[in-house]
């Protein structure tokens, strides 16, 4: 993989905007430039896996991009410094009779069962999980249908969720998908119609009911404002005053979900 160029090498090659999805380097570290029409300022964030992701507006200069990131430095390699000392923890389940999985903030045991006719192949009976014992024999398909069955139960439970939410900051419920949005939690996109969509990731639906909500809070206050200024938070704290102590609780309990490892069967 060839080294990404440096912001200085950018700008002797005239390349004085950033690019989306440019790769460059500062201060000995990589970042991922990603551009965005509703940004105003510039963010930085650091992915789950450890990438860093530079979010910038349109025609934003590489100079201007520099500044920031230099004088962010202490911050990152604080962030950094953090994350080596408690790094994520994501389980490997086995997928087999009693082995226990995560839904909104409770966990079940998992029992095998007859599928019958109509029946769904992952539903929750009497405080147990059950999987159609056909399933349990792969475990590809089963953990196939297990993510199936929390992005469905998180969408039926998200969607009603966003009123007020929604109510509290003055926005229009956008669509919602459960999906994999890869190293983050949420993602909102707008639509042309003024209807945008909320992509929510499936493995959220593990934790407690009140960090679901932070996440579905946390992507609606972007419909007003997309970046994590100031005014930002101001937005999502006057409609959730406890929305820091959400976000850390989240930072905690999201390095160790489970995130569809499986261990083969023995």
């Amino acid at each position: 993989m060839p080294t990404p160029p440096d912001f200085r090498d950018a700008r002797d090659a005239r390349r004085p905007v950033l690019e989306d999805g440019q790769a460059v380097a500062v201060g000995g570290r990589e970042f991922r430039v990603v551009v965005s029409a509703r940004r105003r300022r510039i963010g930085l964030t650091v992915e789950r896996d450890g990438s860093l992701v530079l979010r910038v507006p349109e025609n934003c200069e590489a100079e201007r991009a520099e500044t920031f990131l230099r004088k962010g430095d202490a911050w990152l390699a604080d962030k950094l410094g953090r994350r080596e000392e408690h790094p994520p923890a994501h389980p490997v389940r086995g997928i087999r009779e009693g082995e226990t999985f995560g839904y909104l903030g409770r966990t079940y045991r998992l029992r095998s069962g007859d599928g019958g006719k109509g029946q769904a192949p992952v539903r929750l009976v009497a405080g147990r999980l059950v999987v159609d014992e056909t399933l349990l024999q792969d475990p590809v398909a089963a953990r196939r249908a297990l993510i199936g069955w929390y992005r469905s139960s998180g969408r039926n439970w998200a969607q009603g969720r966003l009123q007020p939410w929604a109510a509290r900051m003055e926005v229009q419920e956008p669509g919602v998908v459960v999906r994999d949005v890869g190293n983050r939690w949420g993602t909102y996109r707008p639509g042309e119609d003024g209807h945008g969509t909320m992509a929510l990731h499936w493995a959220l639906f593990q934790l407690p009911s009140h960090l679901v909500d932070y996440v579905i809070a946390h992507e609606l206050a972007h419909i007003r404002i997309s970046g994590h200024g100031a005014d930002y938070w101001a937005l999502l704290r006057q409609a959730m005053p406890e929305c820091e102590e959400r976000k850390g609780e989240l930072d905690d309990l999201g390095r160790r979900l489970w995130l569809g490892h499986v261990r083969e069967r023995d």
